[in-house]
């Protein structure tokens, strides 16, 4: 008998690799995107320990999951870290910190 592909391997394994890449996106995306992955995974993989023989893929399914979690722990980190920054520093703090940065960075380049 044939095996066929578990039906969510390649989503899992693209939705794993998404998370970590828009963890900076204010944490909310890789953190809706690797919880996803990791819904999608787990009704996979207990559809393969159902029947290991019938189905592949489990490989991408597992890659997937792992890629997710790393995404889910990146995005949280960042989005603390965003809070943490907006309470105590607040928005006016930013803003005069990002000038800051801006008017180092334009004095650097003149100096070369």
């Amino acid at each position: 008998m044939e095996k066929q592909k578990l039906p969510n391997a390649s989503a899992v394994l693209i939705l794993g690799i998404l998370s970590i890449l828009t963890c900076c996106c204010w944490g909310i995306i890789g953190l809706i995107l690797g919880i996803l992955a990791l819904v999608l995974a787990k009704k996979d993989m207990a559809l393969y320990a159902e029947n290991p023989d019938l189905y592949q893929g489990y490989s991408n399914i597992n890659t997937g999951r792992i890629l997710a979690i790393i995404g889910i722990v990146l995005s949280t980190i960042y989005f603390i870290c965003t809070v943490y920054l907006y309470v105590v520093v607040g928005e006016a703090g930013m803003k005069d910190f990002q000038q800051n940065l801006i008017e180092k960075i334009k004095q650097q380049k003149e100096q070369e």
